[in-house]
């Protein structure tokens, strides 16, 4: 399997329910680095899994109305808690969108999967794999 992966990052405030959350009920900030990672079983005829370019700028795209926002205020998230897990799948969600709609190019017809890893801090993080059909 041939993986491409391409980073950004979003700066957020939430806060979450749940006694199992603790101290992190309470409103408060964090900043992920974002890997998204393209991956293909063969290289298409360019010998590329992904355009490098436009999975930058749709990775960006899809975090742009998420960064320096309250989740707790997104419309998107109402009475949802938005742990590391769910936002991971959220931004793997609408990355294959872009994939099946044409914004990725037409490189990404043979993509196998999408993997969005959330890193929270530089010991921990959390990944959301999506396989494409």
């Amino acid at each position: 399997m041939f993986a491409v992966t391409v980073r950004d990052h979003i700066m957020i405030a939430h806060s979450f329910r749940g006694a199992v959350f603790g101290p992190a009920q309470a409103l408060h900030g964090a900043t992920f680095v974002v890997d998204a990672t393209f991956r293909r079983a063969e290289l298409d005829a360019d010998n590329i899994v992904v355009d490098i370019g436009l999975a930058t700028e749709q990775l960006h795209d899809a975090l742009a109305d998420l960064t320096y926002t309250n989740l707790d205020d997104h419309p998107e998230f109402a009475g949802v808690n938005t742990t590391t897990e769910y936002l991971a799948q959220v931004v793997a969600r609408r990355l294959a969108e872009r994939a099946g709609d044409g914004r990725l190019g037409p490189h990404a017809d043979g993509l196998a999967g999408i993997t969005v890893t959330l890193h929270e801090s530089h010991v921990a993080s959390a990944s959301y794999e999506l396989t494409l059909t």
